[in-house]
This record gives structure tokens, sequence and C-alpha cells, in this order.
């Protein structure tokens, strides 16, 4: 469930203000940088909202930018103050992909291609141990839970009676036929997958292997988009070492298109149901 104040979106939502002043000035974020002393690449950071912000950088760059009004100013301040409170996911120490988790509390829609595993918010807690052990052979058992805890926490959106997330979901076949754990593990998965899709914000479509190449061929990615008009969508592609996130609007409709692309090549929800209904017994077997 999305918190009072997301720090996450709080830091972008205050560097797209930053970089419209910039704009409105007329000004390079190489100029900026210079003016204040500091590396370009700290301002970039600061606009994409991907590092903290203090109040200081705030005065600073309200100075820059000789802005004049003390409420926009003080608006600014107050946003920064509040980037830097923790997010519930802090509770659970260094996660790798905390600006995600920011992101995907306070969405009000998220759209998802996955072509390898059942995606994190539909997954049950032992396929969760399975797949993150799995694909993490060298961490601890310790570390394992974390995660799974972590991802547990997350799907708390699903069940969110004022506020469920609005999760469209297009899974490639293989991630319903790779054996992560037993047998019996699969089948309850599968079975899992099944009782959430028929939620009314939850859509789940099956993308056959009997379709071929398709436009979601290069793999896994996110679109989030938000209840707020002021907070464009977000691209997620996720990696081993670093995460990309794209925000420009050209990125975000190209991908959009070929999400509309992967929905209409996909099994309609019906279909879907009993294409994984199927493959579920297989695994009784």
């Amino acid at each position: 469930m999305a918190s009072n104040v997301n720090p996450t979106v709080r830091r972008r939502r205050l560097g797209q203000e930053l970089r419209r002043l910039r704009e409105l000035k007329g000004m390079t974020a190489e100029e900026v940088a210079e003016r204040l002393l500091v590396s370009q690449s700290k301002i970039s950071r600061l606009e994409n909202g991907r590092r903290s912000i203090s109040q200081r950088d705030v005065r600073d760059l309200c100075g820059v930018y000789e802005v004049e009004d003390h409420r926009i100013v003080d608006s600014l301040m107050q946003m920064a103050k509040d980037s830097r409170q923790q997010g519930w996911w802090h509770a659970f120490g260094d996660i790798p992909y905390s600006v995600y988790i920011g992101l995907e509390t306070d969405a009000a829609s998220l759209r998802v291609y996955e072509p390898q595993v059942v995606p994190g918010l539909l997954q049950t807690r032992q396929y969760a141990e399975a797949l993150i052990a799995g694909a993490l052979p060298e961490s601890g058992t310790t570390d394992v839970e974390k995660r799974v805890s972590v991802r547990l926490r997350r799907q708390e959106r699903i069940n969110d009676g004022e506020h469920p997330l609005r999760l469209w979901v297009v899974v490639d076949e293989a991630a319903l036929r790779r054996l992560v754990g037993d047998k019996t593990l699969m089948r309850e998965q599968l079975e899992h997958l099944v009782e959430l899709s028929q939620l009314p914000h939850v859509t789940v479509q099956v993308l056959p292997f009997e379709m071929g190449a398709h436009p979601g061929i290069n793999g896994q990615y996110a679109i989030l988009e938000f209840p707020d008009a002021s907070d464009s969508s977000v691209v997620y592609i996720e990696g081993v070492t670093s995460d990309l996130y794209l925000e420009k609007a050209n990125d975000v409709q190209k991908y959009s298109v070929m999400y509309e692309h992967l929905r209409a090549q996909a099994l309609n929800v019906d279909q879907t149901r009993q294409f994984i209904a199927d493959i579920a017994k297989d695994y009784a077997r």
C-alpha cells in the first residue's frame, strides 16, 4: 500500500520541477554546474530523481534560477525534506531495486511483459523462494528470505481494497513451462495465477510459442503510470548489475506501442486461463 510520503516519487517530482526552472532560465546543466562548482553529472542526477536532494541544493539552484516567489522556494524545500525520508522498503536494508519499488508503490497502473518467469507480484511464497535461490546461487538463506519478504510486501498493492494497482501482464509460455522447484510447486503457482487473473484489476495474457517471433523478443520490461498527471510514465528494464529507467516521451511511446502488439498477439483472457489450467494439470501427472 502506498505510503503518505513516497521519497522516490518526491525526488522525481522535485527533479522535474528543477529541470523546468532551469529550462525556463534558458540554461544548460553544464552552465548550472559551472555556477555552483559541481559536476554536470550531479545536476543530471538531481533532475532525474536518482539521488537525494538536500534543502541546500534546492536553495542554491533556486538562487541560480532567480526564483523570487518564496512560496515556490518553500514548496521545493519541503519536497526536498520529504524526499529524504525512508520508504517502507528501507526497513529491509539494502535492496538493489529500491528505486523501482518506490515507483511501483506509488503507481496507479503497471503493464508487464515477462518472458522467463511468473511476474513477482503474482508469485506464491514457495515459487519466489525457489526462484530467488536459483537465480542467486551465492546468496545465503537470510538474503533470500529478505528478498522474498520484500516481494510479498509489494504484493499488498494487489489486495489493497482502496487503491489497488491496475496490473496487466503478458507472460511468455516459457515462464509457465520452466520448472521452478518441483511439479507440485509449479501446479500451485499456476493455479494461483489463474485465481489472481480473475480479480477485476488484474489481467493476464499468455503469449504461446506458436506465435513465433514477436515485439518482446528482446526481453522483459514494465511500464509504470501514475495517478498524478504531472508524473510522467516510466519504462523499467531490469539488469543484472544495474537497471534502466526510460522517461522520455518518445521512449515510453515506443514501448507502449510494442506492448499493444504483444497484447494483440497473446491469447485473450479466457483462452489464457484455460491454457494455464491445462499446463497446471500436466504438472499434476
